[in-house]
């Protein structure tokens, strides 16, 4: 069930040698909420989407209460409409007042949510680029030699996320 995998998280473990702690079932329905999924907490994980494990297994590591959250391609695997249902979530837990902070890592421009503050580009293995999002992403010389192709970047100022284009 999912709320058994947010619970896991207590110990940040998985498997059969690992034993729970006390069960905080309360705290675990609350972290699914903050990703917008509590009513996804009896079903069982094998009939879960791939959007929703990916929320589930951020509400697993909210369940430690931590300051920073990284996220290495998060929305690999989903499709545009869970992308998007997934990207509107993480939105919601940006702006929490005491969530943590947070570092998104992508190679969509499109992924980037308005509530990323600033952007580090890196070209084969070393900073290429680095400062506030509008200042590098818009930048259309440095995303070109970034990238090893002619592209612009335009921000989307509708729902205030980018778009690249060749």
């Amino acid at each position: 069930m999912a709320s058994k995998q947010v619970l896991s998280g207590q110990s940040a473990q998985l498997g059969y040698w690992t034993r729970e702690k006390k069960v905080d079932t309360h705290k675990a329905l609350r972290c699914l909420g903050k990703m917008g999924v509590r009513s996804l907490a009896k079903r069982p994980w094998g009939v879960l989407s791939q959007g929703e494990r990916q929320k589930v297994f951020i509400a697993r590591a909210l369940i430690n209460d931590p300051s920073l959250l990284i996220l290495d391609e998060p929305c690999a695997g989903l499709d545009p409409v869970a992308r998007e249902r997934f990207l509107k979530s993480l939105q919601k837990l940006a702006r929490l007042k005491k969530g943590p902070a947070i570092v998104l890592v992508t190679h969509h421009v499109e992924e980037i949510i308005p509530e990323i503050t600033h952007v580090l580009l890196l070209k084969k293995g070393k900073v290429f680029a680095a400062g506030p999002k509008r200042e590098v992403l818009l930048n259309s010389e440095k995303m070109s030699l970034a990238f090893g192709a002619n592209l612009q970047v335009q921000e989307d100022t509708a729902n205030q996320r980018f778009r690249m284009t060749f």
